[in-house]
């Protein structure tokens, strides 16, 4: 899966700009699905034995978190605003990558001190132009953080982990699964960092009877971190609770119990800030029963994310033993 991810991690995908991540996908999972179909917002559906059962909504997002251009001034630097959930904090000396491969430095306003972080509006973006009518961008690109992929030991580290290995394990999972009695609904959505708008009108038009959502979680096993009880390597995270939705807790009991059988390591996951796709399916409809495997992950929503290439694999795993038999809640 190596190879893949790394594809996907290094494609430039903000939130609405989703295209480049979008052909992966279809490239690698059109020999593996018995329909492939555009939705209107852009998000990419992949269904697997049509008609069989049980539907079952298996959702990954696509984008990113990013910046959009808001102003440009006489010298040619940029100011601009955050596509989701930017932390101020980690922008200073970084890339940023828009459409064309042109890539920026994030600076600062000179009276922001080194004490304490910079407000989002005293940062720029410097492309080197030497003018306003030299500069690249104009006013409404999009752009995404940049950085290269690189495995430190048995760990991979990158942008927008959150959420490309949550569409590297439903690829994965796609190429793999050789029979099942469920109708499979590969959603890779599109807009998720800015109000999980893909998910909500995919959810819509599939009508799903069962929603799984693939993301990433945080971590509790960083020196002086936060009190949560995940950590790399332990497993994947089977969701019981975030701050916007609660886990079926069917869909909850049925992932301990098809883990527990396949001898797959495993997390229960209570996240006290964030969401994923899944409050999108949940509310979708009459409501739909939801439940969230999660990828444990240091660093969201900076340009260096890292995940557990064990807790991958073992994401494959859990969803495979979900999904290779008839999924049906009593």
């Amino acid at each position: 899966m190596q190879d893949l991810i790394k594809k996907l991690v290094e494609a430039y995908g903000p939130s609405g700009k989703e295209d480049q991540v979008r052909q992966i996908v279809r490239e690698e999972i059109e020999d593996f699905v018995d329909e492939i179909e555009l939705s209107p917002m852009g998000s990419l559906h992949a269904i697997l034995n049509p008609g069989g059962g049980t539907k079952v909504m298996i959702a990954a997002h696509m984008d990113e978190i990013g910046v959009i251009v808001s102003h440009i001034d006489e010298a040619g630097f940029v100011r601009f605003q955050n596509i989701g959930g930017v932390f101020p904090h980690t922008l200073v000396g970084h890339r940023v990558r828009f459409d064309g491969d042109v890539i920026g430095v994030i600076g600062v306003d000179a009276v922001v001190t080194t004490a304490k972080a910079p407000k989002l509006e005293q940062a720029f973006i410097d492309f080197g132009a030497e003018s306003k009518d030299k500069c690249p961008v104009r006013v409404g690109d999009l752009g995404a953080f940049t950085r290269p992929f690189i495995k430190l030991g048995n760990r991979y580290v990158a942008k927008s982990l959150d959420d490309r290995i949550g569409v590297a394990v439903a690829i994965e999972v796609a190429k793999r699964l050789r029979t099942t009695p469920n109708e499979i609904q590969f959603a890779f959505t599109t807009q998720e960092e800015v109000g999980l708008r893909g998910a909500k009108t995919s959810a819509y038009s599939l009508d799903p009877d069962v929603g799984i959502a693939l993301d990433v979680t945080r971590t509790g096993d960083t020196p002086k971190g936060i009190k949560m009880a995940v950590e790399l390597g332990g497993g994947p995270a089977i969701k019981i609770r975030d701050s916007g939705s609660l886990s079926d807790p069917r869909m909850v009991d049925l992932m301990v119990l098809r883990a527990e059988a396949a001898r797959i390591p495993f997390q229960l996951e209570v996240l006290a800030q964030g969401t994923t796709d899944a409050t999108a399916i949940q509310l979708t409809r009459a409501g739909v029963p939801v439940g969230v495997i999660s990828i444990p992950c240091r660093y969201i929503h900076t340009p260096s994310e890292m995940v557990d290439a064990g807790d991958v694999e073992n994401a494959v795993r859990l969803l495979l033993a979900l999904l290779e038999k008839r999924i049906e809640l009593n």
